[in-house]
Parts: structure tokens; C-alpha cells; sequence
């Protein structure tokens, strides 16, 4: 059954005035033999699993996992039955692919612990070794700043020297420190906003501060495929929750309309507030949110907007200024702006920006209230890093690492659908999903990256779906064209050994294009 390429041309007609730019994302469907034999492949697992479980009860097999006492037999279990099987008979036989303990800067190469297990997996020993100079295709250093050499770590140091490591208070107290307001005040210009506020924690960024900003009576949209931080924030909230398809206008459309029309149940009341929550770019599957669509139903609907930019900010767009900036629209059309400083920035910690909200939040957010002030050597490398993509440094470091990671991005993501993988996202993001499927091909392709000298991040069950499991590639202006050749190299000796090459409409490759460098023109701040 042949089944086909899904491509989103957003450069129609009806659309054409909300794009500056043809928004192209592909999502191949997973071939019909491959998903049967996906489906094979965890029901002999689980067949396996319940025999091994029996050996186990009867003490014929020794049991590893922790266990509940007898006597707390009829309290509430606290494993769910599935996940508790999945984890000690499917995740335990892989799990050598994660946690790996790093021991150098997470740069484009780093150095591996090494260590091996004598009980599949159940335990680890530490073999004294280190695994040196592998390359780094997992980390989200999109712009290279997660380094011990230069500007930023020379910063960060003298910072250290000046203030120490620890502020022991809150912002609140007496941990408010002159750097605190400076980078405060650096972020609020680089987003072009009226203000910023800095949380030391980019998930408590999401799930502390939607509890303060909806509550009872309010309702939130929530993209099916948001970051957990946002699910759980709006759990939290005590507000109504309705989910849309990803990045599916239509979806949202619909729910806003009903919302409009039938407002609270039982009382039929206008919802209080209506929030629509997304992300920039989408950390599982690569894709970038359709914003000019979502800011255009958020007007005509008169919702608020939340724009998580965890993964775009300092990734996308001409300036580096996120999604907002990669559409070339006003930053004013977002309610509220979040992202974090543990991915482009090279740091920790995470944001809230926008219009008339900041001072609320600091009276009103528990992390704000509660939470421990930022490390000053953060705080400082974020500024440092902040003002080489704004070009204040005096040098051209931030405009050509912006390029490198577009040119790097375009790059890596052609040559893999050349060579057959079926590669997910939009061609501008720099995560790359590449689809394995199958449960034994995801462990497989880890170790033999490994065996290879190049680590890379194996995702599966429960953070896809059940037959969506991938490798997700993370793309850095640190790596150089060789370090990606060697690693692509690598990556199709391996798709051929483990016949990861499904896809049905491989790209005939056409010579070394070059990249286009009008794509991202240079722009004055």
C-alpha cells in the first residue's frame, strides 16, 4: 500500500498575506509493513514480558524491581500496572541508552563515562574509561554558547570572582542583585517587549506561572502535543482545558467558536478568559507553530495568546529572536512570551515577557514569591551571550552563528531524506526527528552510534506514540560541515544495517547547493 508524503505548503492563496515566507513541513506516513511489524514486535515483547513476570512470582527468574509491602497491599498502587511493566521488561533492556553520565562541556564533540552491565541493564559499574571526543548530535546548544573558552565563559568567571555562585534569598528578600535587572532589562529589548521578569527553572517557568495568570472560569486551548510544563501548568490552574489537533487551525477554530457560542457548561456563562497555549517549535516532532494563523484567530476570537519559545528563541529567525521574529511579526501580538535560557543562551533558567503583566507576576507567581534568586554566573552568561546575538558585543559572533545553525539545519536535513530516512518537521527547525519504529531498532541505533563515536538521543513509548519511536538529532552552529559529514557518514552505514531507510520518496541528491543567503539578510538591530 503506497502511502503518502504529507507536505504543508503554507503559500496559498488564502493564506498568502499572513506568510513572508513558503512554510514547508513534512510528515511522511509510516509505511503500512513497517507499522504491522512495529505492532509485532511489542506483542511478542509483552508475551515475553508476562512470561518473565510469572518466573519472577514463582522465584524461578530473580526480581530486580523495587516491590510494594505486603501490608500496603490495599492502599493505592503507586505504579500504574502498565507503565510499571513497560518499564522493568521493555524500558530495563534498553535502558544503556540514557543517562549517560557527560564529563566534558556538551559542545559539538564531549567526553562519556564509561561503564557497562552485568545484569541487562538493571545496574551499572563505571569501567575508569572515558569515552573521549564524541560527537554531539543530542544537545540543544543551538547556537554553540554551552562552552568553557571565550567571551561568555570568561564573563560568567569574572562574575563568580565578584558576586559568588549562591544568592541564598529570593528576589523578593535580598536576593535582588544589579545583574538581576540588567538582564531583566537586556531581554525586554532583545524581544522587543515592555518587560521581562528571569525564573531560575525553565519548566517551573511554564507550570508555576499559568496557575497565576487563569483560574476557575477560564479556558484553555492547549495544543495535543504541548510540553508537559505547559499540561501541567494548566492543570494546575484549576481551569477548563480543551485540546486541538496540533498545529490544526481548523481544530482551533472550531473549539474557539464553540467556546464563543456556548461559553461555560451548565451556566452558559462568557468564559472569563480564553487562552490559547503553543509552542514555537515543538521539541518531538520539529515542527514550528503556524503563529501568523494563530495570532489571526486569536484577534478575530479576541483570545489571549501564550507562546512558549523554550526551543526557538536564539534558533530561529534572521535576529535570532525566535518565531516571533522568523514570521517578521510584531511581538505585541502575543499576550505572553515565554522561552528559556538552557538552549540557545547556553545557561538556565527561563522567561516571561509581554505587556502589562510583569508587575502582577512578581506578586503573584510562586516562583517568583518562593523561588531561590539565579546564580550571578548564570545571570551573566546570559547577558554576555544575549548581547553577541544582538551584536552589542562589537563583533559578528551572534549574526554568523544565527547563519551557521540555518545553513547547518538545511544541510543535515536535505542529505538524510536523500538518503532514504523519513525525517519529520519543518525544514527551518533545527530538531530533527528521524523515525525508527520499531522497539529493538531504538536501542540498537543508540549503542551503534555509539560504537561509532557520535551520541545521539533515542526517544520512544511513553514520550511518542506506542509506534512512533525516533531519534531526534539536535543541530548547533558549533558543528562544522565535517563533523556533520562524518556523522551523516555514520548515520547511513547504520540506516543500512538496520534497514531504517523507509522512506518511499527519497530526494535525488543534486551536488552541493548552496545555501541561500537571502534567506537571512543581514539586519541592523
Amino acid at each position: 500500500m503506497m502511502l503518502s508524503l504529507f507536505l504543508q505548503l503554507h503559500a496559498a492563496p488564502h493564506h498568502g498575506d499572513l506568510y513572508n515566507r513558503p512554510f514547508l513541513e513534512s510528515f511522511e506516513e509510516t509505511p503500512m509493513l513497517v507499522a504491522v511489524l512495529t505492532y509485532m514486535g511489542y506483542g511478542i515483547l509483552t508475551v515475553f514480558g508476562y512470561l518473565r513476570d510469572f518466573l519472577r512470582h514463582w522465584k524461578i527468574e530473580r526480581c530486580h524491581i523495587a516491590r510494594e509491602k505486603e501490608e500496603q497491599k490495599d492502599f493505592v498502587p503507586l505504579y500504574q500496572d502498565f507503565e510499571n511493566f513497560y518499564t522493568r521488561n521493555l524500558y530495563m533492556r534498553i535502558r544503556d541508552n540514557w543517562n549517560r553520565p557527560v564529563c566534558s562541556v556538551p559542545g559539538a564533540k564531549m567526553d562519556l563515562v564509561d561503564r557497562v552491565s552485568h545484569d541487562y541493564n538493571w545496574t551499572f559499574e563505571y569501567t575508569g574509561r572515558t569515552v573521549k571526543a564524541v560527537i554531539n548530535l543530542g544537545s540543544y546548544n543551538y547556537l554553540g554558547f554551552a562552552e568553557n573558552t571565550g567571551r561568555c565563559a570568561d564573563a560568567a568567571a569574572e562574575v563568580s570572582m565578584a558576586y559568588g555562585v549562591g544568592v541564598a534569598s529570593t528576589r523578593q528578600e535580598i536576593g535582588n542583585l544589579d545583574i538581576h535587572e540588567e538582564m531583566e532589562d537586556l531581554l525586554a529589548r532583545f524581544l522587543g517587549v515592555e518587560s521581562a521578569m528571569a525564573f531560575g527553572m525553565g519548566f517551573a517557568t511554564n507550570s508555576m506561572n499559568i496557575p497565576a495568570l487563569t483560574g476557575k472560569g477560564c479556558l484553555i486551548l492547549s495544543d495535543e502535543l504541548n510540553h508537559a510544563s505547559l499540561v501541567l501548568g494548566a492543570r494546575l490552574s484549576g481551569s477548563t482545558i480543551r485540546v486541538f489537533k496540533h498545529n490544526n487551525m481548523q481544530s482551533l477554530e472550531k473549539l474557539l467558536r464553540e467556546a464563543i457560542v456556548h461559553g461555560q457548561p451548565r451556566t452558559h456563562r462568557p468564559w472569563k478568559k480564553i487562552l490559547i497555549m503553543v509552542e514555537g517549535i515543538y521539541s518531538m516532532e520539529g515542527s514550528i507553530v503556524r503563529l501568523p494563523e494563530v495570532i489571526a484567530l486569536k484577534r478575530r476570537y479576541r483570545a489571549y495568546l501564550y507562546l512558549d519559545e523554550a526551543h526557538s528563541i536564539g534558533a530561529l529567525g534572521p535576529r535570532g529572536r525566535g518565531v516571533v521574529d522568523h514570521f517578521g511579526l510584531d511581538p505585541r501580538d502575543v499576550d505572553v512570551m515565554m522561552g528559556t535560557f538552557t538552549k540557545s543562551f547556553g545557561a538556565a533558567g527561563g522567561y516571561i515577557a509581554g505587556k502589562r503583566l510583569i508587575d502582577y507576576l512578581r506578586c503573584h507567581s510562586h516562583s517568583a514569591v518562593y523561588a531561590t534568586s539565579m546564580s550571578p554566573p548564570v545571570v551573566e552568561q546570559i547577558i554576555t551571550s544575549m548581547k553577541c546575538i544582538m551584536g552589542e558585543d562589537g563583533t559578528t559572533i551572534g549574526s554568523d552563528r544565527i547563519r551557521q545553525l540555518a545553513e547547518n539545519t538545511c544541510y543535515f536535513r536535505r542529505r538524510l531524506r536523500e538518503m532514504g530516512f523519513i525525517i519529520y518537521g519543518n525544514d527551518d527547525s533545527p530538531v530533527v526527528p528521524m523515525m525508527l519504529y520499531m522497539p529493538a531498532k531504538i536501542g540498537a541505533f543508540g549503542r551503534e552510534m555509539l560504537s561509532r563515536n557520535i551520541g545521539v538521543v533515542v526517544v520512544g513509548f511513553p514520550a511518542t506514540p506506542i509506534i512512533e519511536s525516533r531519534a531526534r538529532f539536535c543541530i548547533s552552529a558549533a558543528h562544522s560541515r565535517e563533523l556533520l559529514d562524518q556523522a551523516l557518514s555514520a548515520i547511513s552505514e547504520v540506516g543500512d544495517l538496520l534497514q531504517l531507510k523507509y522512506s518511499r520518496h527519497r530526494i535525488q541528491p543534486s551536488g552541493a547547493r548552496p545555501f541561500d543567503d537571502g534567506v537571512y539578510e543581514d539586519i541592523d538591530d
